[in-house]
């Protein structure tokens, strides 16, 4: 049982993350041009516009999570997955200002559902669509990876080296640990700028692959293939498998 007083600090804490995040992703797309909402984001067959509709869409699912947490009810994050993916969908080709707006409202709603929590409310449990449950106070960390992986994905003037250092350090060691005693050959990851290290795959380590942490977090996470990274001994990094 996750201790209220402490889920409430850590969440406190998260919300100001979220916080900047939003402010950072809100200044990034007002920075677009009209008609770059339609075009090609970093993700294969989405725009731009569909990686903005995802995000609205998703801190009004993370408002269902909440509310189920604070009044003990089971709602779900999405009635169902073919309605969060028709929520992309129908919302994806908005023209910039409506977009701007859904992104605005919606992380009003999350921050008005946010205040509304009491202590033992961020400690109670909630199911996520992945099927994971973890305690609610998790659900801004979620919602902070949504907005800065999602900021790199809109392929705007947002890279991996922007990315916050707490986000980036623990990102790096939450992949780590999920890529640790997989199929992959093992490889030691070590960061160069914050002495953070990591084990992937299964086996002695063959492999050691070095660079600031920021770099490393983008390849695992699929935002870069890995080129700016140091390798020894010189050899091929391994395919990582995509991550949900």
């Amino acid at each position: 049982m996750t201790d209220p007083q402490s889920a409430a600090a850590v969440a406190a804490q998260r919300l100001g993350l979220v916080q900047a995040s939003t402010q950072r992703m809100l200044e990034t797309v007002s920075g677009l041009k009209p008609d770059a909402v339609a075009e090609p984001s970093a993700l294969p067959g989405w725009t731009r516009g569909h990686v903005l509709a995802h995000l609205a869409r998703n801190a009004d699912s993370l408002v269902n999570l909440l509310t189920g947490a604070r009044t003990g009810t089971d709602i779900p994050q999405y009635a169902s997955e073919q309605a969060r993916d028709q929520g992309i969908e129908d919302g994806a080709g908005r023209p910039l200002d409506a977009q701007l707006a859904d992104l605005r409202e919606s992380h009003e709603r999350f921050a008005e559902a946010a205040a509304l929590m009491d202590p033992e409310d961020w400690a109670a449990e909630v199911r996520h669509r992945s099927g994971a449950v973890f305690p609610a106070c998790d659900l801004v960390w979620k919602r902070l990876g949504e907005l800065e992986y999602h900021l790199v994905d809109l392929d705007a003037d947002y890279t991996p080296a922007r990315w916050p250092e707490e986000f980036a350090v623990t990102e790096f060691h939450k992949l780590a640990l999920k890529l640790h005693g997989t199929d992959l050959p093992a490889v030691e990851l070590v960061a160069e700028d914050t002495g953070d290290r990591g084990l992937i795959g299964s086996g002695p380590a063959s492999l050691t692959v070095q660079g600031p942490v920021r770099a490393l977090l983008a390849w695992l996470s699929g935002r870069s293939d890995g080129s700016d990274l140091k390798r020894t001994p010189d050899t091929a990094l391994p395919q990582l498998p995509p991550l949900g």
